[in-house]
């Protein structure tokens, strides 16, 4: 039996540009998800008509457009899209296809260059698309006029460090599909976070499969005993917006499923020492570590480095855990935040590309670390570190179950709300009008 332990938040004591307080939880009923949605191709297909094709999506991080010429290659189903920055230092995005015979013009995941030249016949195009050249034109008697031969563009903006683009020509504006969003994270100063590490794993299971294992703390107790010497994973507060959801997740205290909350473990000591706090000197419980850790960064920040005069006392120890829809999945602290980056596969609902970006807070006056490489490896290949690793080994075999003629369905906890917030956001874009799961 759990021995509840009501964890004490200080994020209302000051006035903090992040709101904290609790959302009501809405109503969308009890009875099962169904499982199909995660295995059948029409369900895929469809999503991409009425889900992909249609919101906003995260697309490269500003450090890689910093200069007139940069180039990203992004990829979202069969589309493969480039984002540019142009000579007046304005952020662009169109498809990557030559409007000659379908060749693409960027290759590679990204670069410098003045005009993006197709490999096939030499036609060329500027920064933004348009078509500037090509060759042998008099041997053209139709011409080759630039309003319909240069590539379609995509709406683009940028927001948080992140430049965003749409599939959809009649998008609504990004801070119209944001919402609370930059009211919430901006007083993070993503702008200020450097990326350190980059990755792309490709994993065996639906891309919501994976929304669902980061959009929970359920399974913490099963798949990451060791997190519980370190978190709270019971009192955790979930809010529901109109597209995105989010919970606050209490760190530098001990699980409620470990009944003597005093104790501090190696965990807690590892978690302390990593907000440079001594745990051989200190004087205190389990019960104080979280909130002593947020006295002493309030108290040091400055002399660190590190300006967290608009954050509330709990973001200096807590993940403000965010969910953008429908495919960004945030760890936010105060000096890191950790994106997933969900994707489809082009054509297999049983398949999904997993991309991991981790940023960290760079020091007043720090000199920033060179641009990690990317690497992209199959599931099982490489190590994305101990607790990912045990998220990672989950999927396949949910996925699996899945497609069993046994399985009825998602069967959702109140500790799962944001889960069933996140399918009830997708029917709203899948049948235009929202289902209520109810028995």
């Amino acid at each position: 039996m759990t021995v509840y332990r009501k964890i004490e938040r200080f994020a209302d004591l000051q006035s903090t540009r992040t709101p904290a307080h609790k959302e009501p939880d809405p109503d969308l009923g009890h009875d099962f998800i169904p499982g199909e949605r995660y295995t059948s191709s029409e369900f895929m297909k469809r999503e991409w008509d009425r889900v992909w094709t249609k919101v906003w999506l995260m697309g490269a991080w500003e450090g890689d457009l910093r200069n007139p010429g940069d180039y990203v290659v992004t990829e979202i189903g069969n589309e493969s899209v480039v984002l540019t920055k142009d000579e007046k230092g304005e952020y662009n995005a169109f498809y990557n296809v030559c409007s000659h015979r379908g060749n693409q013009v960027a290759y590679g995941q990204g670069g410098h260059t003045e005009t993006f030249r197709c490999s096939y016949h030499l036609w060329e195009y500027n920064l933004r698309g348009e078509l500037v050249n090509v060759p042998d034109l008099e041997t053209f008697p139709q011409g080759a006029p630039c309003d319909k031969l240069s590539i379609k563009k995509l709406p683009c903006a940028s927001w948080g460090g992140w430049v965003w683009f749409s599939l959809n020509p009649d998008v609504e504006p990004l801070q119209e599909f944001l919402g609370m969003i930059p009211a919430h994270l901006d007083p993070y100063h993503f702008e200020r976070m450097a990326l350190v590490n980059d990755v792309t794993v490709e994993w065996d299971c639906n891309w919501k499969a994976s929304v669902d294992a980061f959009n929970e703390t359920y399974h913490v107790a099963g798949t990451h005993p060791q997190l519980m010497g370190m978190l709270e994973d019971m009192d955790v507060q979930i809010d529901c917006y109109e597209r995105h959801n989010r919970y606050l997740i209490p760190f530098g205290c001990v699980s409620t499923h470990l009944k003597d909350g005093t104790i501090i473990t190696e965990e807690l000591k590892n978690f302390m020492r990593s907000y440079d706090l001594d745990p051989d000197s200190y004087a205190g419980t389990g019960l104080d570590v979280r909130r002593d850790i947020q006295k002493h960064l309030r108290q040091n920040g400055e002399a660190m480095g590190f300006d967290f005069s608009e954050l509330n006392d709990d973001q200096l120890t807590d993940d403000y855990h965010y969910m953008i829809f429908p495919n960004i999945t945030m760890n936010i602290h105060c000096n890191s935040v950790m994106i997933f980056r969900q994707r489809p596969h082009e054509s297999d609902p049983n398949k999904m590309y997993w991309d991991l970006q981790n940023y960290s807070l760079i020091p007043k006056g720090g000199e920033w670390p060179e641009r990690p490489p990317h690497r992209q490896f199959k599931h099982g290949d490489e190590s994305i570190g101990e607790v990912l690793d045990q998220d990672a080994s989950n999927l396949p075999m949910i996925q699996r179950g899945m497609n069993s003629a046994g399985y009825r369905g998602l069967w959702i906890g109140d500790q799962e709300l944001r889960i069933r917030h996140f399918h009830k956001t997708l029917d709203d874009y899948m049948f235009r009008q929202p289902i209520r799961w109810t028995e």
